[in-house]
């Protein structure tokens, strides 16, 4: 469960940087007034919020084993 879950994250995380240049790319290409690129970084934001809850969903179930820096 934990592979899968670290596997989770990783694909979720890669999602997320597609929408970003996804984002990136229509606020280049597309004429004024297109709602595009809001969209994409709408997903993104959203995206991102259900990252960090997995993550600490992840520390929480002992799923994932956060370490200390320099330690």
């Amino acid at each position: 469960m934990e592979t899968i879950y670290k596997y989770a994250l990783v694909i979720l995380l890669l999602v997320v940087l597609f929408n970003l240049g996804k984002a990136l790319y229509f606020m280049m290409t597309d004429k004024e007034g297109s709602k595009r690129t809001v969209w994409a970084l709408t997903r993104r934001i959203g995206l991102s919020v259900l990252l960090i809850l997995m993550v600490v969903l992840g520390i929480w179930m002992g799923w994932l084993h956060p370490h200390g820096v320099g330690q």
